[in-house]
């Protein structure tokens, strides 16, 4: 009976389920076609602004990494791009403002930029043995014992980021030296120092030109 008056149904002018739908979707796309004409533009137009605005936003921080490089002191917050942060961080060591760094460097560790963040602890690192060898040129033995301990601690965290960062090899010997040259680092009494530190500095490779 089903089926006999289905076909009944179909013979005598009754729409089936696919012209129903049929209907339902050319009903639904009249009503959404004027909607769609005004926004597509608009979509397009945002899309638009958006590309144009990163492309600014890219330039504007090569421009800010190009000053650092050339020694301008450009302010840079912990929000910024991954490349501005370790341009950043090069710029600060080599004028041994330390105490600036470790923020930029804490914001790299929270993005996972690796890597980056691995050569930003080289650059504290040299900053910060750069400032002992000063110490011990002037005979300042007290201050100096720290400041090569934590270039030390920073090399090897550059050597856990990237293993085969071979500055960072190099250079964490040139510390480990320093501690066996001098084995009064841990004593509070300044005697005249009998080493050589510049022979020692002067075996880092890259200071004090070229990467931090």
């Amino acid at each position: 009976m089903s089926a006999l008056a289905t076909a009944f149904g179909q013979q005598n002018g009754e729409p089936s389920r696919t012209a129903r739908a049929r209907t339902r979707a050319g009903a639904a796309w009249r009503q959404t076609r004027p909607v769609l004409l005004v926004a597509l533009p608009v979509l397009l137009i945002a899309a638009a602004l958006g590309c144009a605005g990163a492309a600014w936003r890219t330039m504007a921080d090569n421009r800010a990494i190009a000053g650092l490089q050339a020694g301008r002191d450009i302010p840079v917050g912990t929000g910024a791009p991954a490349g501005l942060l370790l341009a950043r961080v090069q710029h600060l060591a080599v004028r041994g403002r330390t105490e600036e760094i470790e923020p930029l460097i804490d914001a790299l560790d929270r993005r996972g930029e690796t890597d980056k963040a691995a050569r930003a602890r080289y650059a504290l690192a040299n900053a910060r043995l750069r400032q002992a060898f000063g110490h011990l040129e002037r005979g300042e033995l007290d201050p100096a014992g720290p400041l090569v301990t934590l270039a030390r601690q920073d090399y090897r965290r550059a050597l856990q980021g990237r293993p085969d960062y071979w500055d960072a090899k190099f250079n964490l010997d040139v510390a480990s030296r320093l501690l066996r040259e001098y084995p009064d680092f841990d004593r509070k009494t300044g005697d005249e120092l009998k080493a050589e530190p510049k022979k020692i500095w002067t075996d880092i490779p890259g200071q004090p030109r070229g990467e931090p």
